[in-house]
């Protein structure tokens, strides 16, 4: 199967931030599985999308979810007009073809579906087709990358370590304040020193966090404010329409953001 519709052929906008890029290279030489952890909307998959064409390797994505199965992953037999016909799913595809196969927030899917991935992550590096009766080797190329969020920890949501031991680990931060703003600026089309401005209300929100706000302000909402501002919203109904609004319900909190959007603008 030709997989050239998963190659990304034009240059993903990435700013490294640290030595993530050497890091990934390194794993990836020897297809040591990796975990991305970080905040949700801090560039992990931004950062994949940029490895992939850096590398010039096919880029599978699946968006993790509760209600995903094995199968999702793997593969089913469905009916067609010539009977019941097997369908390799995403995971199978990287699998045989040799692609970068990255699980988006894996932590959102069931433990019993994670347990498809762990004779890939060994030196046995195959694939159990239970339901075809077929052991898919993995083609040389194949390499597994998943991305964690640790905010999100709990009993419920969290890994096995018997999963998470599997895989190598680059921690993933917010970028420092000048280097968001500068990316905010690019991604946006908005000038430094607003962007500067979003970034300081960006940090007053995470500083929410644990009092009120699971999770601060994001890298990725910051640019939805920048995009609004850049069609002519005013920075305070840009900054409510993506800051605020998404991330509480809260009156109280979200009376504390509105505060910290007027004291820096």
């Amino acid at each position: 199967m030709d997989l050239d519709d998963y190659l990304i052929e034009d240059e993903p906008y990435y700013r490294s931030i640290g030595h993530e890029i050497q890091l990934f290279e390194a794993a990836h030489a020897d297809r040591m599985p990796l975990m991305l952890k970080g905040p949700t909307g801090c560039g992990k998959t931004r950062f994949v999308e940029y490895m992939a064409w850096r590398l010039g390797k096919p880029l599978i994505t699946v968006a993790c979810h509760e209600d995903m199965t094995a199968s999702d992953l793997a593969g089913r037999f469905l009916l067609d007009a010539h009977g019941t016909v097997w369908h390799d799913g995403p995971l199978t595809l990287a699998v045989r073809h040799g692609a970068i196969c990255y699980l988006d927030e894996i932590v959102e899917a069931r433990q019993d579906t994670t347990v498809v991935i762990h004779a890939l992550t060994d030196e046995r590096r195959i694939l159990p087709l239970e339901k075809k009766n077929e052991v898919v080797k993995a083609h040389p190329d194949f390499h597994l990358v998943i991305s964690y969020n640790p905010g999100y920890q709990s009993v419920l949501k969290d890994l096995k370590e018997s999963t998470k031991q599997r895989f190598g680990a680059i921690d993933f931060h917010y970028p420092s304040p000048e280097v968001e703003a500068e990316i905010i600026a690019h991604e946006s089309g908005i000038d430094r020193a607003i962007a500067s401005q979003l970034v300081t209300i960006a940090e007053r929100s995470r500083n929410l966090k644990g009092h009120g706000l699971d999770e601060g302000a994001s890298t990725r909402m910051l640019v939805h404010a920048g995009q609004l501002i850049r069609r002519g919203i005013d920075i305070r109904e840009a900054c409510q329409v993506a800051l605020v609004l998404p991330i509480t319900d809260d009156p109280d909190v979200r009376d504390a953001l509105s505060a910290a959007i007027s004291a820096c603008v």
